[in-house]
């Protein structure tokens, strides 16, 4: 029990004391898993509203693979990212690895399955009165689109804050193609297993106890966000 009160103490220490490491990680966490999140939004709302709302030959067979990669481990993806971004990969002329981007290439492909995938699940619930609706009203498939992702809000903001907790949580991604580079691409989890690894269980626990409250944060921004559009 020491350990965790030991933890939360310093823990409080670091933060107060405007510790530079901890900030710098802070920093780099919230800027590579926000960017991951909005791409993989960008990309996925569009992708899971076909994909829930077209019939089309293989779509069993696309959304199984869709919900394969929700299950697939950071490590796998960051192989495959590291493989790809290193010198001999195919987009190894662009000297990404280890750097903050290359985080963001592989958290991408760790949250783009999980909006795919719940968005779809989403847009499959809706009322199919609105669709019907929306087609004799003579709606073009852009304002469908905006107009099924509206009415399912809820449910994406859900999804949303789902990705974003896979997102900021995972190590296997960005200790391998990010280098854990002290300053540069050192995130809060890559911080935790670095001083784990050296006995430093306490420092370790209090990085985790930072990481819970940056996620806390980030949930009850989106909650207060979510509130408001019920209003």
């Amino acid at each position: 029990m020491n350990l965790f009160t030991d933890g939360f103490e310093e823990a409080i220490q670091l933060l107060a004391s405007g510790n530079e490491s901890v900030y710098s990680a802070i920093s780099v966490t919230v800027t590579v898993s926000s960017w991951s999140l909005f791409i993989s939004l960008l990309i996925g709302l569009p992708l899971g509203f076909l994909l829930g709302y077209y019939q089309f030959p293989g779509k069993t067979v696309v959304r199984t693979i869709v919900d394969t990669f929700l299950a697939l481990p950071t490590v796998v993806i960051g192989l495959v990212a590291y493989t790809s971004l290193s010198q001999v990969g195919f987009l190894g002329e662009y000297n990404l690895l280890f750097t903050q981007k290359a985080i963001i290439i592989g958290q991408i492909f760790l949250g783009l399955p999980i909006i795919i995938a719940l968005t779809a699940a989403q847009v499959e619930m809706v009322d199919k009165r609105l669709y019907l609706s929306l087609k004799g009203l003579g709606a073009s498939s852009l304002q469908i689109l905006k107009a099924t992702l509206i009415e399912a809000r809820f449910g994406l903001m859900t999804a949303a804050m789902t990705a974003y907790g896979r997102i900021i949580t995972e190590i296997g991604i960005s200790m391998m193609v990010g280098g854990n580079i002290k300053y540069h691409t050192r995130t809060i989890t890559t911080a935790i297993a670095l001083e784990t690894g050296k006995g430093e269980f306490v420092t370790g626990i209090a990085l985790g106890l930072v990481l819970f409250v940056v996620a806390l944060m980030v949930n009850i921004a989106l909650s207060i966000l979510k509130r408001k559009w019920t209003q």
